[in-house]
């Protein structure tokens, strides 16, 4: 069985990737499985560039396979913020609460149609030869007045689902993992990480 390492230090990330992936012929391993796990500075100006970082260092170091994500969310009266610095918003070490306070206390006063936003991923896959392939998934959506919801983390809790009227702090686990930005670019890699390490056995 080959593995697969999951290039991120983020619990919620590695449990959300893991279920998504939940099924292949494959050991799925994370930080947890190594007592040296690289840490990498996000330096790149673009998801795609901090995605590709993130497998490098994670390649370079185990020689392994390895999948990395890097997600933004993008609010359209903001012309674009948070982005790339969605993770560090309201600052180095800031909480996903400091994170949500701060996009609501920019966004007031600003009319429902102004509050348009959508989350992006881009996946990163390192095949063990080393080569990289991308892809990305969107979601659509608005940002709420207040936060709502519990099943989530990060923006999740203030980003109302387009068509709906639930944040997706508020759609249950499987449901969310169906719908996500992440999990909509997770369902493009999955064949190409079966192709890449299952086909070809």
């Amino acid at each position: 069985m080959n593995n697969l390492i999951l290039a991120t230090n983020n619990t919620h990330k590695i449990s959300e990737i893991s279920a998504i992936l939940s099924g292949l012929d494959l050991e799925i391993l994370s930080a947890n499985n190594f007592p040296d796990f690289p840490e990498v500075e996000e330096t790149g100006s673009t998801l795609e560039e901090n995605a590709i970082l993130k497998v490098q260092a994670v390649w370079k170091k185990y020689h392994l396979p390895a999948v990395a994500d890097d997600t933004g969310l993008e609010v359209d009266y903001l012309r674009g913020a948070p982005g790339v610095y969605s993770a560090r918003f309201a600052g180095t070490g800031c909480t996903y609460d400091d994170n949500n306070r701060k996009l609501l206390s920019l966004l007031e006063g600003a009319r429902d149609r102004e509050r348009s936003a959508r989350f992006r991923t881009v996946i990163a896959f390192v095949d063990m030869k080393g080569e990289i392939q991308q892809v990305n998934g969107a979601l659509e959506g608005e940002i709420a007045d207040k936060p709502r919801g519990k099943n989530g983390f990060g923006y999740d809790p203030v980003f109302v689902v387009e068509g709906t009227w639930k944040t997706l702090a508020e759609f249950p686990t499987e449901e969310k993992n169906k719908i996500s930005h992440r999990g909509r670019a997770l369902a493009k890699i999955r064949p190409i990480i079966e192709t890449a390490l299952i086909s070809s056995r």
